[in-house]
C-alpha cells in the first residue's frame, strides 16, 4: 500500500511549482495588457514592493505565516485521510481566546509565563473547536467537510456576538493584550523596521520541520499515515482508527491556531472582526501544492504571500482583485496539476521499481517498530 517514495514526491512537486509559476506569470500579463499597462513595469513593481526591499520581503513573510500554520494543519489531517477545512473557524475562535486570555495577563508578567500560556489556549481552543468534526466523522459517520463548513459558520456568528455580547466591545475589537504576550518583531534585521514581520514567521517554519519530522518517525504519525492509505487494513492490524482521527483533527486545529502569533501576537497586538480571514481557505492549496516536502510547503506560503503583498503593490495599476485572480488560478493549477500526477502513476509501465538499495517504505505490510503486529486484532 506504500504510495511513491519521498523522492519522487518531492521532484513532482517541484515540477509543479514551476508550472504554476509561469502560467501565473503568464496569465498577468495577459491581466496587464486588459487594463493597458506594460507587463515588466507591473512586474518590476510587483517586485520592488515584495522582494525587491527588505520592507518587501518583511511583509511577505507576515503575510505568508498564517498561510503556512493553516497549510500545515491541513497537512496534517491529510495525512489521516481527512480534510480539514474548518481551519478558518478554528483560527478565527482560537484568535479570540487568546486575544481575551493574553488582554486580562497583569502587566508585569514575563513573557516566558505570558506567551506559552497564551499559545496554549490558541491550540486547546482551535483544537477543541476542530475536535467536533473529528469526533462526528469518527463516531457518527459524518463527513468532515460537511462539519467543518457548517463550524465555519457557527463561527462567522459566534464571534460577532461574543465581541459585542461577551466582552462589550462596540469597535468590534478585543482589548490590547499585554505587553509580554506580544512576539518581537525582526526590527533587528536592517531594513525590516517598519514591517509587520515578527519572529512568528521562524517560529512557523521550525514548527513545520518538526512536525514533518515527527509525522515520519513517531508511531502516531505513522499510524496516520497507514490510516489515510486504508482504515480498513489499519482495524485488521489493531490501530484504533477512530482515536487516530480524532488526534488527527485535534492536532490539525491546534496548529491552525498558532496562526495567531503572526496576527494578533506579532502584529497588531489585539484581535479584531476579520483580522487573519481567508488564511484557512488559501492555506488548503498551500498543502496541496507544497504537501511532499517541508521546504515545498515552506515556498507554497510564501508564493501565496508574494502575491498578496504583490497586490498591494500594484494596486495603483491593476486593481487590487486581479491577484485574487491570480489566487484562484493558482488554486486551479495546483488541483489540474495534481490530478495529472495521479493519472500519470496509475498508467500501467509508469512505476519505476525501488533501487537495490534503496530503503523499503513503511507499508501495512511490514509495520515499522512499536506498530502493532499484523495478527493483532482492533
Amino acid at each position: 500500500m506504500s504510495g511513491p517514495s519521498a523522492a519522487d514526491g518531492g521532484r513532482v512537486t517541484y515540477w509543479r511549482v514551476l508550472f504554476v509559476v509561469s502560467a501565473t506569470l503568464l496569465v498577468l500579463a495577459l491581466l496587464c495588457f486588459a487594463f493597458g499597462q506594460a507587463p515588466h513595469a507591473v512586474l518590476a513593481r510587483a517586485f520592488a514592493g515584495t522582494w525587491g526591499t527588505p520592507y518587501g520581503i518583511g511583509q511577505v513573510m507576515f503575510k505568508a505565516t498564517p498561510l503556512l500554520f493553516c497549510g500545515l494543519a491541513f497537512h496534517v489531517a491529510f495525512r489521516a485521510g481527512l480534510f480539514n477545512i474548518g481551519a478558518e473557524g478554528q483560527l478565527a475562535l482560537a484568535s479570540l481566546a487568546a486575544a481575551w486570555v493574553a488582554s486580562k495577563l497583569p502587566a508585569s508578567v514575563p513573557a516566558v509565563v505570558a506567551l506559552p500560556a497564551t499559545l496554549a489556549v490558541a491550540m486547546l481552543v482551535g483544537g477543541g473547536y476542530a475536535a467536533i468534526a473529528g469526533v462526528l466523522r469518527a463516531r457518527f459517520g459524518v463527513h468532515e467537510i460537511i462539519a467543518g463548513i457548517m463550524l465555519n459558520r457557527s463561527a462567522d456568528v459566534l464571534l460577532p456576538w461574543v465581541l459585542a455580547a461577551g466582552l462589550g466591545a462596540d469597535s468590534m475589537r478585543s482589548a490590547d493584550i499585554a505587553q509580554g504576550a506580544r512576539l518581537p518583531r525582526l526590527d533587528f534585521i536592517p531594513g525590516l523596521h517598519g514591517s509587520a514581520a515578527s519572529l512568528a514567521f521562524p517560529l512557523a517554519v521550525l514548527c513545520t520541520f518538526g512536525l514533518y519530522l515527527w509525522l515520519d518517525r513517531s508511531r502516531a504519525g505513522r499510524e496516520m499515515r497507514w490510516i489515510g492509505q486504508g482504515p480498513d487494513a489499519c482495524l485488521a492490524q489493531g490501530v484504533e482508527v477512530p482515536r487516530r482521527r480524532i488526534e488527527a483533527m485535534c492536532l490539525s486545529g491546534a496548529v491552525a491556531a498558532l496562526g495567531v502569533t503572526g496576527t494578533v501576537l506579532g502584529y497588531k497586538g489585539y484581535y479584531e472582526l476579520g483580522l487573519g480571514s481567508g488564511a484557512g481557505f488559501s492555506g488548503i492549496a498551500v498543502a496541496m501544492l507544497g504537501r511532499a516536502h517541508p521546504v515545498a510547503l515552506v515556498s507554497a506560503a510564501l508564493l501565496f504571500g508574494t502575491l498578496a503583498q504583490a497586490g498591494l503593490a500594484v494596486n495603483a495599476s491593476v486593481p487590487k482583485e486581479a491577484m485574487a485572480v491570480l489566487e484562484a488560478l493558482v488554486i486551479l493549477l495546483v488541483a489540474g496539476s495534481a490530478h495529472g500526477d495521479r493519472a500519470r502513476r496509475a498508467r500501467p509501465g509508469r512505476a519505476k521499481p525501488p533501487a537495490p538499495d534503496a530503503p523499503a517504505e513503511p507499508s501495512l505490510d511490514a509495520p515499522a517498530e512499536g506498530a502493532p503486529s499484523p495478527g493483532s486484532t482492533a
